[in-house]
């Protein structure tokens, strides 16, 4: 059953059509990822399925609901959730604080209410805390609440911004670029840590990401972008073994690092 289904969505700068024409279907409870070459369309399309940009043709639907054109806030509240490129906390509040900001959307505490502060409130705020600090423990941050943002590792933010996106209680995560800069054992527990949160609370988790070595060995379904528009879909090994792929994008070294991440898969 898909999840998400983009149908001929075309995205236009000007001149330059940044994605072309681009349908695929994201199944429910699976991991798929969305890889080709530096500006082929990818974070494009990303913000045209989450409300960043509207696409000028083509339809976004989740959950049997067409959503494009939606503002990011609404579409965030009805299940979408995502990260950034370049990470984008909120560095001088705490790790804690970063959390509480990505659960607004299911507080329904007003202005007046936040002032006066009748029992629903308190109650609201008591539950808001404890659900925080169970998103920390979720992502790896228990005992780090107090820690401002920006004092936190590299790896650690990229798991604090993981943990904010988990804070509006997604059904689909989107994930840009999400190991990007870490070294090869954060790379390889931030990849657990998606696989375990796909498998213990059944969220849907699409990722951009140019380690292949991560994509082979977490993704089960793969789309290729390539100027905008998608040459290729499948599962890794038929990614792996796709002409028009490597001559694109992956190149001998991909194929090599593909091949040694399937082979670690099925071993």
């Amino acid at each position: 059953m898909s999840l998400l289904t983009c149908h001929h969505v075309t995205k236009r700068f000007g001149g330059l059509v940044a994605v072309n024409d681009f349908s695929f279907d994201v199944p429910e409870h699976s991991i798929t990822s969305v890889i080709g070459p530096n500006g082929a369309g990818k974070s494009t399309l990303f913000n045209c399925i989450t409300g960043f940009y509207t696409p000028e043709e083509g339809k976004v639907i989740f959950r049997g609901e067409e959503i494009q054109g939606l503002r990011p806030d609404i579409i965030a509240n009805k299940g979408i959730s995502r990260t950034y490129q370049n990470i984008r906390l909120f560095s001088s509040l705490t790790t804690l604080e970063n959390i509480m900001i990505g659960m607004h959307g299911r507080l329904k505490t007003g202005i007046i209410s936040a002032i006066l502060r009748p029992p629903r409130t308190r109650k609201e705020e008591r539950w808001a805390l404890e659900e925080s600090l169970r998103i920390l423990e979720l992502v790896g941050l228990r005992g780090k609440g107090d820690v401002v943002a920006t004092n936190l590792s590299y790896g650690d933010q990229r798991r604090l911004e993981v943990g904010r996106a988990l804070a509006s209680d997604p059904k689909l995560l989107f994930l840009d670029e999400p190991t990007a800069g870490m070294n090869p054992r954060e790379s390889d527990n931030l990849t657990n840590f998606i696989r375990e949160l796909r498998d213990n609370i059944g969220i849907t988790v699409v990722l951009i990401e140019h380690d292949m070595r991560v994509v082979m060995g977490i993704s089960e379904y793969i789309t290729v972008l390539d100027y905008g528009a998608k040459i290729a879909e499948g599962t890794p090994r038929e990614i792996q073994n796709n002409p028009q792929v490597i001559e694109a994008y992956l190149g001998t070294s991909g194929v090599e690092g593909a091949q040694a991440a399937l082979a670690g898969q099925e071993a």
